[in-house]
């Protein structure tokens, strides 16, 4: 199950961030650098390729778009950890991916051009999008990971990568922003469900305003595909069968609907709780009774009349007795 959620996770997060207009959104909300500015939209090029090294090919799932800014290549590379536990070894899998890009890159050049004093390999600005519970502990620049780095200064490979951690976004700056990218970092969070409808009503009312058509949609198969997984399975089939209900709908009515759905399914499961629970107190008292009747000698038929309980039931309280 774990397995099946994280799958759905990097493919829904795969998807919204393959929507170039969306990536360029999440670039330009949370990158605080200036050549942010440089990026257009049009010249974004998604890269349909997977750099997966088959000692990671487990875990891999990523996102790469090449884009040029001021006559100079680059290439992003957001690397999806969409999972609970930090892997340390984050820094040496980027490098090896970043390498398999570089390495690509060498084999689709002609030697000419690769022979050229101006030749220039494409930067790579390597990112991680993380939305475990834990706190992300990894180190964050390559040379760290190396015995001895501190004593070779700069004669050292190194690098710094860009990270997201979802579950520690503040809530003020995402409602903010206002856009798809943090309107979903927002129902990622590890939150109790109150506050999951709560967000949920201010989402509607920020993608209505400000989504477009196919930001909707990519985010609804987002929802579709990942939101159910938040609770356990009997309810988060209830609410995939209500999700694809109300998937035609205008965003605001859907979330709308969805955020009912899941408090009815709440206050049901509730209400059924505390059912069982008043059911449990009165057979509590049903036995207690019984016992004290059996210590006054009380024969079994009058018992079974006066408790409601069964034949077997009284036999069972009087073998605990002895």
């Amino acid at each position: 199950m774990k397995d099946k959620i994280k799958h759905e996770h990097d493919i829904g997060y795969k998807e919204i961030l393959s929507h170039k207009k969306t990536f360029l959104e999440f670039l330009r909300s949370f990158v605080k650098k200036e050549w942010v500015k440089l990026i257009e939209e049009d010249n974004l090029i998604l890269i349909d390729k997977e750099f997966i090294l088959k000692d990671f090919k487990q875990e891999e799932a990523d996102v790469v778009y090449k884009v040029n800014i001021d006559g100079k290549d680059i290439i992003f590379y957001v690397l999806l950890e969409l999972q609970s536990k930090v892997d340390y070894r984050m820094p040496i899998r980027l490098l090896m991916y970043m390498t398999e890009i570089w390495r690509e890159e060498l084999n689709n050049t002609e030697d000419k051009v690769k022979k050229r004093k101006d030749y220039r390999l494409p930067a790579i600005v390597p990112i991680v999008l993380y939305n475990g519970k834990n706190k992300w502990t990894a180190v964050r620049n390559f040379k760290e990971v190396l015995n001895g780095y501190e004593l070779f200064e700069e004669n050292i490979i190194d690098f710094r990568y860009m990270l997201f951690d979802v579950n520690r976004m503040k809530e003020e700056e995402l409602l903010e922003i206002a856009n798809l990218v943090s309107s979903i970092f927002l129902l990622d969070q590890d939150v109790a469900i109150e506050e999951i409808l709560k967000r949920l009503k201010l989402i509607g009312r920020i993608l209505g305003k400000k989504g477009t058509k196919e930001q909707i949609q990519v985010f609804n198969r987002w929802i579709i595909n990942i939101f159910k997984n938040r609770f356990d399975e009997k309810i988060g089939e209830h609410i995939y069968k209500a999700l694809e209900e109300t998937n035609h709908m205008e965003v605001e009515k859907m979330i709308s609907n969805l955020g009912r759905k899941i408090e009815e399914e709440f206050k049901l499961r509730e209400e059924k709780g505390i059912q069982k629970g008043m059911k449990k107190g009165q057979i509590q008292e049903r036995r207690g009774i019984a016992k004290n009747l059996l210590l006054m000698g009380i024969d079994i038929p009058t018992i079974i009349k006066a408790t409601g309980l069964t034949n077997d039931d009284i036999k069972k309280i009087k073998s605990e007795m002895n």
